[in-house]
């Protein structure tokens, strides 16, 4: 159990990024929905508890839109990519309402099918197993930049269908965004003007030359003859590109820092690998993405009406923030819930959201982070921190919540010294 503050938190600081849940249980307890004034200045209502957080993320009053929400005029961006404004990248799943939503979504979902992601499923182990061959012969790694950041690159970007010899660039380019954040650094915004015009020119070279990819597939994509723009697919492929790899990353993070701070459920789940429970460890990924998941709250909606959330009153126009940290964390939804319980069953967890905007590449992250780390605890049975865990540092951001670092050691693989 976290130790709830006695006063309101003070929120966005360094010491909450590395430890936000004391003060979402605050929140629960005393302000569920809050209004609050955000790092940029914009102020906006955070919903923590996890019944008014369902509600919020399937109530069609409140939209994806930014339109709807004045100071959006700014160019600030609302999805939690960086540059997205500068880059044209403005219409994209994240930010749009229905009918103009259900038809990019079913248009996309055809392409982004359960059949493909199982087939892709040898891909990912073998990357996962290129990673480690590269570092396990020294005994020692940085798990974020030697492992959780390339795997999921690499893995869209051949999903995706990006040429091998661009693939560095692409790592590369992401690489300025996840250090950076959505910070207003020049680096920034070029290298996602890099990756839309790259990805523009790759679906009209596509065009021509469909192959077996997700790109050759949204190309593809049609609904009673309507078919993705261009510029709808571009996005669409950066949006992938981006939800795809940062949302990954931070899951295989964060859970390889929570098996360090709960060796007992470590050993239910080295166990899990070694007997290849596969019930076990897919129960596994469920709670690691509701302890401490990926994704720390559902990027924006805005209240089209005046409504009520929680008892409290939603002016029309309104921003709204539904903390999906904290409602994975509340105590009327899930029974203790602060503690990582890899066989807990009853786990309706909001970690890929709910409702229409439902996460769609959730069943390729979970893919990933599951193999990622079943192959990493197969292999480096001993793999222990480092450093000291207050030593530890968390990317700073509203949206994603993950490591910046994280430095292991082992006991070097003969095979690969």
């Amino acid at each position: 159990m976290v130790n709830t503050p006695d006063t309101a938190p003070e929120l966005f600081t360094w010491e909450f990024a590395t430890d936000p849940y004391p003060a979402y249980a605050w929140l629960r307890e005393h302000a569920p929905v809050h209004w609050t004034k955000l790092p940029s200045g914009v102020e906006a209502w955070l919903v923590t508890r996890y019944a008014d957080a369902r509600q919020a993320l399937a109530d069609g009053r409140l939209s994806k839109n930014p339109d709807h929400h004045a100071e959006d005029a700014q160019g600030k961006s609302r999805t939690g990519i960086p540059g997205e404004r500068s880059a044209n990248l403005m219409t994209h799943l994240l930010n749009i309402d229905p009918p103009d939503h259900t038809r990019l979504r079913r248009l996309v979902s055809k392409a982004f099918t359960p059949r493909r992601v199982a087939l892709f499923a040898p891909r990912v182990q073998e990357l996962a197993d290129g990673l480690i061959d590269g570092f396990a012969g020294r005994g020692e790694a940085d798990l974020i930049h030697e492992f959780a950041f390339p795997l999921p690159i690499f893995a869209i970007c051949d999903l995706l269908g990006v040429p091998a010899e661009d693939q560095d660039d692409f790592r590369d380019w992401a690489g300025m965004m996840i250090r950076h954040g959505g910070g207003p650094r020049g680096g920034v915004a070029r290298s996602v003007k890099k990756i839309r015009a790259y990805l523009a020119e790759l679906i009209h070279k596509k065009r021509a030359n469909l192959s077996n990819d997700l790109i050759s597939d949204l190309i593809r994509a049609s609904d009673h003859g309507e078919h993705l723009t261009e510029n709808e697919a571009a996005a669409m492929a950066f949006v992938i590109l981006f939800a795809g790899f940062e949302t990954t990353i931070n899951l295989i993070g964060n859970s390889a820092h929570a098996f360090f701070r709960n060796s007992a459920q470590r050993a239910v789940f080295q166990d899990a690998v070694d007997r290849r429970d596969d019930a076990l460890l897919d129960s596994a990924v469920e709670e690691l993405l509701r302890f401490d998941g990926p994704v720390e709250l559902a990027t924006w909606r805005y209240a089209t009406e005046a409504l009520e959330i929680g008892g409290e009153s939603i002016g029309k126009g309104d921003p709204v923030l539904v903390v999906l940290a904290a409602a994975d964390r509340d105590p009327e939804r899930f029974a203790e819930p602060d503690t990582l319980d890899l066989s807990r069953r009853d786990n309706q967890h909001l970690g890929y959201g709910h409702g229409i905007h439902y996460c769609l590449g959730a069943p390729l992250a979970r893919l990933e982070g599951r193999t990622a780390l079943e192959t990493l605890f197969r292999r480096l049975p001993d793999l222990q921190l480092a450093v000291d865990p207050a030593d530890l540092r968390w990317r700073g951001g509203l949206i994603m919540r993950g490591l910046r670092t994280l430095p292991v050691e082992f006991a070097p693989e003969a095979s690969a010294s």
